[in-house]
């Protein structure tokens, strides 16, 4: 598989969302309002809602098992994003990381559960982070998003708790 990388210089935080499932909250957006770029990692529910993340600033999507109909169909299911010269391979579903694809970080989102967790030894060392889901609460899952800081000193995740 060949993946071409988007490459963004950004001072700002990173806003990072997944499985709003069709619902994008006032809320979310309140907390993603310092971010540039954001990246929304699937299961979206309504292209609306890249529409209205896309207002703000660049915007990077990957497909989830949801998005089969109109623009969200039309979204890659893996993608490589290099921020600040540090390479992000997103994806929707962990089971579709592309371990033969270099990278400091695997965006991904799929399972509703936060991740900010860092894997692996030396060159072979990653952070796997999933933002939760920001969208339609499931089972007694919070609902979340997360931010990532990349500059020279390395990749910083933090999982943001949204009100039910």
């Amino acid at each position: 598989m060949s993946i071409t990388a988007d490459i963004v210089e950004t001072m700002s935080p990173v806003g990072i969302l997944s499985d709003t499932h069709g619902l994008l909250r006032d809320e979310a957006l309140a907390l993603l309002a310092d971010c540039h770029p954001l990246i929304h990692l699937g299961d979206v529910g309504d292209p609306a809602i890249l529409e209205r993340l896309a207002e703000r600033g660049p915007l990077y999507s990957v497909r989830g098992n949801i998005d089969r109909e109109g623009a969200c169909a039309a979204l890659p299911f893996h993608r490589l994003l290099v921020i600040n010269g540090r390479a992000l391979q997103l994806v929707h579903d962990v089971a579709d990381v592309d371990e033969s694809l270099a990278c400091e970080a695997v965006l991904h989102g799929h399972s509703h559960k936060p991740r900010n967790e860092w894997r692996g030894e030396g060159a072979e060392r990653k952070l796997w982070f999933n933002p939760g889901a920001a969208g339609k609460r499931r089972f007694r899952l919070p609902i979340t998003l997360g931010k990532l800081w990349i500059d020279a000193n390395g990749i910083r995740g933090a999982i943001m708790h949204l009100p039910l």
